[in-house]
Order: structure tokens, then sequence, then C-alpha cells
């Protein structure tokens, strides 16, 4: 009854003399589980919504070889599938009854004129508000600082303009307009005194005498300068921190390469998902990412994916995608070459193990051998491959929580080997402990939790 014979219940009947009510209770429970199960002996293009519709969950974790074998073993073609796919992204869109080229127009233009008076409000209460700030001011120096220039001024009176000053300045009006009302100057102090020909101290100086009073704070609209300490993701299981790249692979054409799409559980150092393309597009990077949530199940769930600065990484179909999937984006630091070293190190390893081809400079010819080899890898990868890291287990093992177990053996074996020969250690056993968190860059400062 299962693709690619689709042989009805009549038919199972006559040829294996099974009753009926058992093979129809059989297909109830395998649809029941999520199996693709026609049982009507039609089409696939005939098939019923429910059944396309579970070909297409089956298939959306799928890379393209997996997809090509997935179809020969079902009787279908990747076209079929794409078109299921495409018709149940689309199946609420279509319910909906899209606007007028007119009306979407008029929507913007409103829009536009919204905003523009918003920001013509906004610039009217301000001017209003320092023109009252500067008349109360007005109103409350009156001429206590005098007419004449140079005259000595009490420090009361310096004092309480400085006060009026700083109401006139909370109260909406700039700190050189309420200066202005006043008669005040802003120019640097030690220009104007060097131009009087005197000298009393350095600018340093009457900083540090600023300092020391605690009149030396930002004023106008200057912030002051912080320091901030690297910023860093940290997790402490799999599945809470990825990171991703894209790599040339070359072929034998020269100035041709194939496009390796990977993405790694910086925890666990597993490649959760990759894909070889013959061009580097955001479109590309997003359906991956959609691949490899499905395939660990982390749609929804804290997780943070960090890249470079790349055009695929930022470009707006693979940013949306992230928001959609609940995935919050980590970019490297502008010139700083080494803020995704994880995918870096994986590329390395990829190029210079024992797997890769013979032809070291353009080993590839089609994109179906460049993916039979990412495929391959891959599997070594995870589930071979000892990772220094890691205290020489696999990826998968620390992926899926063996590696506490099997260390935890290995350290039992050293402390009998140690009870037997005490002559032959002169210190502590091998450290076999594997670190509890991980940093993704190896100097952590701040650190942001990623689960």
């Amino acid at each position: 009854m299962m693709p690619p014979l689709n042989r009805t219940v009549p038919e199972l009947v006559e040829a294996t003399g099974i009753t009926d009510a058992t093979l129809y209770a059989w297909r109830k429970q395998a649809r029941a589980a999520g199996a693709v199960v026609p049982g009507d002996g039609q089409q696939a293009d005939q098939w019923s919504s429910q059944d396309k519709f579970r070909v297409v969950l089956e298939s959306a974790s799928l890379n393209a070889a997996e997809l090509a074998e997935y179809c020969r073993r079902k009787g279908l073609y990747v076209e079929q599938i794409n078109a299921w796919r495409e018709a149940c992204e689309q199946a609420n869109s279509l319910a909906q009854p899209s606007k007028t080229r007119r009306e979407r127009e008029e929507e913007k233009a409103a829009k536009k004129r919204i905003k523009q008076l918003e920001r013509e409000l906004r610039r009217k209460d301000a001017a209003l508000a320092e023109t009252a700030a500067l008349l109360v001011l007005r109103k409350k120096a009156g001429g206590a600082l005098g007419e004449g220039r140079g005259r000595v001024i009490s420090a009361p009176d310096r004092r309480g303009t400085l006060q009026l000053i700083e109401d006139a300045v909370a109260a909406g009006a700039r700190r050189s307009q309420a200066c202005a009302e006043l008669g005040l100057s802003l120019q640097q102090i030690v220009a104007r005194l060097a131009d009087q020909g005197t000298w009393l101290a350095s600018e340093s100086t009457f900083y540090r005498l600023l300092k020391d009073a605690e009149q030396q704070h930002p004023r106008g609209r200057s912030r002051p300068p912080v320091k901030r300490a690297l910023t860093t993701h940290v997790a402490d299981g799999p599945n809470q921190l990825w990171c991703w790249d894209i790599t040339w692979l070359p072929t034998t054409v020269k100035g041709r390469y194939f496009y390796w799409y990977m993405i790694k559980d910086v925890y666990s150092r597993k490649l959760v998902a990759n894909e070889v393309h013959e061009s580097e597009s955001a479109d590309q990077a997003a359906q991956l990412l959609r691949q490899a949530c499905l395939r660990e199940q982390r749609a929804g769930q804290p997780l943070v994916l960090h890249s470079d600065n790349g055009s695929a990484m930022k470009g707006s179909t693979m940013l949306a995608a992230m928001q959609n999937l609940g995935v919050m984006p980590s970019f490297s630091r502008p010139r700083v070459s080494n803020d995704n070293a994880y995918a870096e190190a994986l590329f390395r390893t990829a190029k210079y193990c024992p797997l890769w081809p013979e032809r070291p400079e353009r080993p590839f010819d089609t994109l179906e051998q460049a993916r039979n080899w990412v495929n391959s890898f891959v599997a070594w990868y995870n589930h071979e491959h000892r990772h220094s890291a890691l205290k020489f287990v696999t990826p998968a093992q620390r992926h899926t929580g063996q590696a506490e177990e099997l260390l935890r053996k290995r350290i039992e074996l050293y402390e009998a080997a140690r009870a037997r020969h005490p002559e032959r250690w002169s210190g502590n056993i091998r450290n076999w402990v594997l670190a509890p968190i991980v940093c993704l860059r190896f100097s952590c400062g701040v650190v942001m939790r990623s689960g």
C-alpha cells in the first residue's frame, strides 16, 4: 500500500489472503504514525492532501542527495515534492484578498504623511519648550551679571547663573542658546587665556581640576566614552549555540567553484546540516537553516547562530528566516578574522584530512560528486573522528551525552593502572574531564547565555 507500488486493499486481500479488516487496521495505524500510505492504486498527483502533506514533512529536513534517494524510493520526482511544498506554504496567503496597486500606493502615502506630521510635531514641541525655557531664564536672570564685560562677578552670582542655565537645559533649551541668552561664551578657556597673554595651566590640568570638583560631565548631545568588555556567547549543552559558514570547493574547471554550506554545533562540534550548491545566496542559506532546525527540533527554542559578515549571512531572506524560527543572530566583529574560529577550523580539518580527493587542487568534476564527498566526510567527522578538543570522543557522542560515560570509564581505567603501578606515576592521571561550558570566543568576557 506504500509508494511506489500503492496497491489497493482488495488487491492485497486476493494476493496474500489476509482479511481486509486487518489490512485496513494496519493502514490506519501506519497513517497515525505519519507514514505515507495511499493504498488506492492512484498516481502520486492523485494522492490525497493528507498523503502529500506527509511527504512534505518527511522530506523537509533532507538535503539534495538524501532527497533524491527518498524520491527514488517512493517513486516520486523532486519537482512534485517542491510543488506540494509550495502549495502548503501558500495555503493561507491564497485565502486572503490581496490589495490593489492603488490601495497599496494610498496606504504607503498615508504612512509617509503620518511620519512627516509626527516629525513636524516633535520639532514644534521642542522649539516651543526651548522658547518657554529661554523666556523663563531671561526673566529670572534679569541684570544679575551686569552690562559690562570683564568686571568681577562674585562666587554666589556665578553659582546662581550656572544653576539657571542647568534649569533651562532641563526644561528643554539647548545649552548654547541658554548661554547666549545670558551673554556667556563656550570657547575654550586655554585658548582665550593664551590670546590674552596669560598661561595658568595646561588643558589636562584644567580637566583634572574639573574632575576633582565633579564638574567634568558630558554636556549637550555628547555621550561619555564607554569601555565595553568583549561580549561572547556560551553553551552548556547541545543545540544552544551554532556557527555556520560557506567555503569554496574547487572543481576541474579553473575559476569555477562549488559552495559548501555548513552549520556546526559549537558545544559538541557536530555538523548538524550541510549542503553544496553552485552559487552563494541567502535563500539557500535560509533553506539550510530550516532543515537544521527541523532535524534537531529547535524551531522556536532558544538558539544563537554565529557567522561572519558576508552577504549571504546578512541577507534579508536569511535574517527573516532566523526571525521566524526564533534564532538570535550573532556576527563577527569588524576586521577580526578569527571570530568564527570553530567554522574555520572545521574547513581546515576537511581539506587536509585523509578523505580529501587525491587531486587536492581541483578535485571535483560535478556537483553530485562534491555532495557525495561532503556526505561521506560528515559521517566520518560526526561518528568516527576523535576530536582533540573533546578529549578524543566523537562529536556525535558529545552531542548525545554518551561522552560522559566513556570518559568516566577512562578515568577508572587510569586510576586502576596507577594503583597497580604507583611508581610509574609522578603526578595526577591524565585529565579526561570535558569543560562544562564552551565559549564562542576563546577569551571569554561578558558572558551572554545561549540557552
